[in-house]
């Protein structure tokens, strides 16, 4: 990994995301006094599974995968992460080892706030702590789901969310075109918990079907409609 420069707090435009949008000017000085910033490549890991937590990662720019590792030892993607997000906040405040870890899909460039800072802020800004319990529990909840969805759905219709995850997570809204992404048929696999092959054979039957266009690691969404309908067929 690579060092990077340093983006400012301040004027970063990540500032407008709740929960570093309830920091004061103070807090952001503190924050940029003590932050280091750091550029990862495509497949690194920001923190692992297990690994001692040293503070909260904010994305300044990329996309994110973050993963556990399975009884037998595949990984299983479970949430995905983007530009503006927050890592690594729930095994801080738990104390102890990251329960999870997090590798970039892209480059990515990641600022780390300390532990001591992290918790200086979170004990003095009461509307921080609130933002930061409301994210807890959202993402409760979509785990719930997700954890719903793997036990009930068949794989075409979890293929079909994942897909519509992708889509909801990174598509820009002011894009012109199709929302397009690089992504492994392994990460593909992973995000909807099931074997490569069967991921790919159900790729293409969308592929034939229209929903989508692939030219190797691209996949584009062209019918966001018909994903939705095969994605809620057992809701």
């Amino acid at each position: 990994m690579d060092k990077f420069y340093t983006p400012s707090c301040q004027t970063c435009q990540n500032r407008r995301e709740p929960l570093m949008g309830c920091c004061s000017a103070d807090e952001l000085d503190l924050i940029v006094d003590s932050k280091t910033t750091t550029i990862y490549q495509k497949g690194q890991f920001i923190f692992t599974e297990g690994s001692p937590v040293g503070g909260m990662h904010c994305v300044h720019q990329g996309k994110i995968k973050i993963t556990k590792a399975g009884g037998d030892g595949k990984e299983q993607i479970i949430r995905l992460a983007k530009t503006g997000d927050v890592l690594g906040f729930r095994a801080l405040l738990a104390g102890g080892q990251h329960s999870t870890s997090a590798v970039a899909l892209e480059t990515c460039v990641i600022c780390h706030i300390p532990r001591a800072d992290f918790f200086r802020v979170w004990q003095s800004n009461l509307q921080f702590s609130v933002s930061l319990m409301q994210q807890i529990a959202r993402e409760l909840g979509e785990a719930e789901v997700q954890m719903l969805h793997l036990a009930y759905k068949p794989v075409r219709e979890r293929l079909a969310q994942a897909l519509l995850l992708l889509h909801r997570t990174f598509h820009e809204r002011e894009a012109a075109l199709p929302f397009a992404i690089a992504i492994s048929r392994e990460d593909l696999a992973s995000l909807v918990g099931t074997a490569k092959e069967t991921a790919t054979r159900l790729l293409s039957e969308f592929k034939e079907s229209g929903y989508i266009t692939t030219r190797g690691s691209m996949v584009t969404i062209l019918k966001v409609e018909e994903l939705s309908k095969i994605a809620s067929q057992y809701d």
